[in-house]
């Protein structure tokens, strides 16, 4: 069987999606963006300050389902603006010790929902 995972400290889904799924001992996250969850309101003021948001969203589905940063394995970054990427990149490494950081992509896409410019969704194990 799957558990749902859920927060009131990232951002409620807007869909038929979960925050995260627990099967067995890997947790499937879904994408975060930069959703305040206190305000509702988007964190758009600079790209770092969107990516940790993110990152800070990220975290608190992690804590609901009883892991961290150290328990990720797999990350998927979505960014508007491959030029971002530095910026993105130097907020997203703060969160991870680079010897044992996980597998990633970094893709570019067209569009991201309510337009932002980053989106992470990650994969981790207990």
């Amino acid at each position: 069987m799957k558990k749902i995972i859920f927060t009131k400290n990232a951002p409620a889904p807007i869909g038929p999606y979960s925050q995260a799924v627990l099967k067995g001992n890997t947790l499937y996250t879904s994408g975060q963006i930069a959703l305040d969850p206190s305000t509702g309101e988007l964190i758009t003021s600079s790209i770092e300050a969107e990516t940790e948001q993110v990152m800070q969203n990220m975290k608190a589905v992690l804590e609901a389902a009883e892991m961290t940063f150290e328990n990720v394995v797999k990350t998927t970054i979505f960014i508007m603006d491959m030029n971002d990427f530095a910026q993105i990149n130097t907020v997203y490494g703060s969160y991870f010790d680079e010897k044992s950081a996980p597998a990633r992509e970094t893709v570019q896409v067209a569009c991201l929902p309510k337009n932002v410019n980053v989106e992470i969704s990650m994969i981790a194990i207990l």
